[in-house]
């Protein structure tokens, strides 16, 4: 977690981001199985933030804690949550994975909530996914349902046939077509 080194001081004496280190680390000691971050990272500069949103999902992959993040940056909330909690005047408006939210928002607040962001970032070729139809082309790209639109454009630019979508076996199970990745892009 990069806390080597840093034993010996005092808290004073560290920086923003080591500071949250030592905090992630103190709750994890705990070994509670519900972990409660309440704006966790907001007081750190972008780059230290990505860089422990990035530790919380390497730990959160290997120590499979249940993690209730609480967050008003929805970049943020999209990057880390498994399931997401959409409040409104101290209401539940939409819950779901951030696929569901940003391919289907719930009415026109999560709408206007979800407008700015960057859905080539979120949405993965899985949500787009339809039955293979026919015979796949030799050539076409194959992807893992898990890749993101981002990771994918590259491979939609470069192919005159649908996409590919592959199982963990390499199985294909399924397809996505140019237009659903425009689609899903313009919203």
């Amino acid at each position: 977690m990069g806390l080597e080194g840093y034993e010996k001081n005092y808290p004073g004496q560290l920086s923003g981001g080591m500071r949250q280190r030592v905090g992630l680390a103190r709750g994890l000691a705990t070994d509670a199985d519900i972990l409660l971050m309440d704006e966790a990272f907001s007081a750190l500069d972008p780059l230290i933030r990505y860089d422990m949103q990035s530790i919380l999902i390497d730990l959160q992959k290997e120590l499979h804690k249940t993690i209730v993040f609480i967050t008003h940056d929805l970049d943020e909330a999209l990057r880390l949550g498994d399931q997401i909690a959409i409040l409104r005047d101290g209401h539940l408006v939409q819950q779901g994975s951030a696929q569901d939210i940003v391919l289907r928002p719930a009415d026109a607040y999560i709408e206007d909530f979800i407008k700015d962001i960057n859905r080539a970032r979120v949405i993965k070729l899985g949500s787009l996914m339809t039955p293979l139809n026919g015979a796949l082309p030799a050539d076409a790209p194959r992807l893992d349902a898990e890749t993101v639109l981002q990771e994918a454009l590259m491979a939609v630019a470069q192919s005159d046939s649908n996409l590919v979508i592959v199982e963990a076996q390499g199985k294909p199970a399924g397809q996505v077509t140019t237009r659903a990745v425009i689609a899903a892009l313009h919203g």
